[in-house]
């Protein structure tokens, strides 16, 4: 029973951290597939993540067919939480076959942004920003509907 208990307190400040409408984002830097640095900043008007690979595969599936650019075109990040991916599958076959992809994935190697903003499994979180500040949350487990979504964005 105390261990439950223990482990329950220790769960808490994750689920406080839930990225919720009003808060703003603790800004971070993280690496993406071509080893180059990302940071959040007062620019990313809308946070993409996903803690699998079922949620990154629906965001392959909403723009892996578009050019490149498109994402920061809408001033859109995408995160992929990817700790749980074997250190050798991940150095010598996805992260490679990644490179090729149309756009940016912003790898959480460590699993230290996208576990903070509880991002369901197989689906992929929408945070829409402004100066890191969330105005609106989303989910999406349709890519048919995360793409139309991507596309009403503004460009520029």
């Amino acid at each position: 029973m105390k261990a439950a208990c223990v482990l329950l307190l220790g769960l808490l400040p994750l689920m406080a951290n839930a990225a919720e409408v009003g808060e703003r984002l603790a800004p971070f830097t993280l690496t993406d597939q071509h080893d180059q640095s990302f940071s959040l900043d007062a620019g990313t008007r809308v946070l993409l993540a996903a803690s699998d690979m079922d949620g990154a595969k629906l965001v392959k599936a909403a723009v892996g067919e578009e050019p490149k650019g498109y994402l920061e075109a809408r001033h859109t990040t995408f995160v992929a939480d990817i700790q749980g991916m074997p250190a050798l599958i991940g150095k010598l076959f996805a992260i490679p076959k990644m490179r090729d992809y149309s756009y940016r994935v912003v790898l959480d190697r460590e699993g230290t942004v996208v576990p903070q903003y509880a991002v369901a499994k197989g689906q992929v979180l929408w945070l829409q920003l402004d100066n890191g500040q969330v105005l609106n949350k989303r989910t999406f487990s349709n890519a048919e509907d995360l793409r139309k979504a991507l596309a009403e964005l503004p460009q520029g």
